[in-house]
């Protein structure tokens, strides 16, 4: 009988299914598809590389607190993933993917922790609706990832190219207007916050996979 990390869909199978499934113009995605290798390409938002120091960070979290980068690394490597938004279903997949391997990072000593541009209450929304035991913080003034160095503005034109319910939760998100957005990014983090491994792409509908990040938490752990 198989095993269940052979029954288990991977969470790239998952992205490209739901890639398939949206219905959206043909010429709207490869407007946008264009748009951001553009960016990729000229390397505006090119984020922490492997063996950069991550910036600390305080941000508040979905249930009212905050939350101290420093203080989860005390207690081991940390994962984090910074995501569009909850309106993005790409970012809902990949979160719960790392929701149904919480107890093998917990195993691992790692947590995990989720930034979005969005306000506490989105991401109180976000935690709730896909069942979120880790932390999900915002970064609304997006200090944090200019810090990180993955956030990007959207190019002009671009909006009109986007679906209606996203362009309705970014007028929420930065009701002046000026949208701006971070790159689908995931860094683990060793106990003294270096990167040991990374996923920074404006192909967002690409992501770290949940065991890429076990796999670099366990070589972390073993090197101890």
């Amino acid at each position: 009988m198989a095993d269940a990390a052979s029954r288990r869909t991977s969470l790239r199978e998952q992205l490209e299914e739901l890639a398939a499934s949206v219905n959206r113009p043909e010429d709207a995605k490869a407007a946008i598809n264009r748009a951001f290798a553009d960016i990729e390409e000229q390397g505006l938002v090119p984020g922490l590389a492997i063996g950069d120091r991550a910036p600390d960070f305080e941000l508040p979290d979905a249930r009212g607190g905050r939350v101290r980068l420093a203080d989860r690394l005390a207690t081991g490597p940390v994962v984090l993933t910074f995501y569009r938004g909850s309106w993005c279903p790409y970012c809902n997949l990949e979160l719960r993917a790392y929701q149904s391997r919480l107890d093998e990072f917990a195993a691992q000593d790692a947590s995990l922790i989720a930034v979005s541009p969005q306000a506490p209450d989105d991401a109180m929304s976000m935690s709730e609706k896909n069942a979120l035991e880790y932390d999900v913080l915002s970064d609304v003034d997006q200090h944090v990832l200019d810090a990180y160095r993955i956030r990007f503005d959207l190019p002009a034109g671009i909006t009109a190219h986007m679906l209606d319910s996203t362009l309705a939760a970014l007028a929420k998100q930065q009701p002046d207007g000026h949208y701006s957005l971070p790159v689908p990014a995931t860094f683990v983090l060793d106990r003294q916050g270096t990167v040991r491994a990374r996923h920074v792409s404006m192909a967002y509908r690409t992501r770290m996979e949940p065991d890429e990040a076990l796999a670099a938490i366990r070589e972390i752990n073993a090197a101890r």
